[in-house]
């Protein structure tokens, strides 16, 4: 097994195209797998073809996150410079293009999905959850998990899981990335099989030490959901894979376990739901 597995990272992304590959090759320098998650159709491309330069350590996901299911904020870290005059392409969510290329083997999950409340307009809540619930119903068609992103809006997404309950993988249905809503919230999803992860956020800010003892270490996950919320020490330079170490050193300190325990067992906690 590795030492550890980054499984929501973006080191395909545009803010590494000056070193295309290299946080890719530190991190498995480091014993670190990685999961690059897609968010649009061209990302979810470059990251299959990205893992498929590796026989092993090196994975994708592929999806719409929900804010690309309207006009909205333009990340150049995600997508480069923005030379074409608009924010974001407002895609629709395209099933068959989606199935095909998350038939890959490399492909270990559906997503990122979900709910993004933070910059609204009229049409940002209907868009977004007929993206997710397409993509729940992809997940259940590839038996593939689920790979969700939530922002201000977890009372939404609980209630469209739980009607989409049938669609669900019966076994390790998904990963909550970068979990920040509550306890109780935490428990409706614990309750329908959902694992979360944890980031840099949590080597700075003491906000989600209550959670993440209620979850426990039997459904924790590490992410870097790099190039961002990079971890201390390195807090205002951009994120990558080699990180991790840094978040698991931190989760170790927070769930009172040793380094090699938290290694240990999220590795095998992201093997399991992977199938990797």
């Amino acid at each position: 097994m590795p030492k550890l597995i980054d499984v929501h990272t973006h080191a395909h992304f545009a803010a590494y195209s000056d070193e295309p590959g290299l946080a890719v090759e530190r991190a498995l320098k480091e014993d670190i797998w990685v999961v690059n998650v897609g968010t649009q159709k061209d990302t979810s491309r470059a990251a299959v073809d990205l893992a498929n330069q590796y026989s092993e350590g090196v994975y994708a996901t592929v999806g719409l996150h929900p804010i690309h299911t309207d006009r909205s904020h333009y990340d150049k870290q995600e997508l480069g410079e923005n030379t074409a005059g608009f924010t974001s392409r407002g895609e629709e969510f395209d099933y068959e293009y989606y199935k095909q290329l998350g038939s890959s083997p490399k492909v270990v999950a559906i997503g990122e999905c979900g709910l993004d409340y933070f910059r609204l307009t009229p049409e940002t809540k209907p868009k977004q959850r007929i993206a997710l619930e397409a993509q729940i119903k992809l997940s259940q068609d590839l038996n593939k998990p689920l790979m969700i992103h939530c922002r201000d809006g977890f009372e939404d997404l609980i209630a469209i899981i739980k009607e989409n309950k049938r669609y669900l993988k019966n076994d390790y249905p998904g990963i909550n990335h970068f979990f920040a809503g509550t306890k109780e919230q935490a428990g409706e999803l614990l309750a329908l099989g959902f694992y979360f992860t944890f980031g840099g956020a949590i080597t700075f800010t003491g906000d989600y030490d209550e959670v993440i003892r209620y979850i426990s270490l039997n459904r924790i996950l590490l992410e870097t959901d790099a190039p961002y919320v990079t971890p201390a020490p390195y807090r205002g330079e951009r994120n990558e894979p080699a990180y991790l170490k840094y978040i698991a050193e931190k989760m170790a300190g927070i769930l009172g376990k040793d380094f090699e325990e938290v290694a240990v067992k999220t590795t095998a906690n992201a093997r399991r739901v992977l199938r990797i």
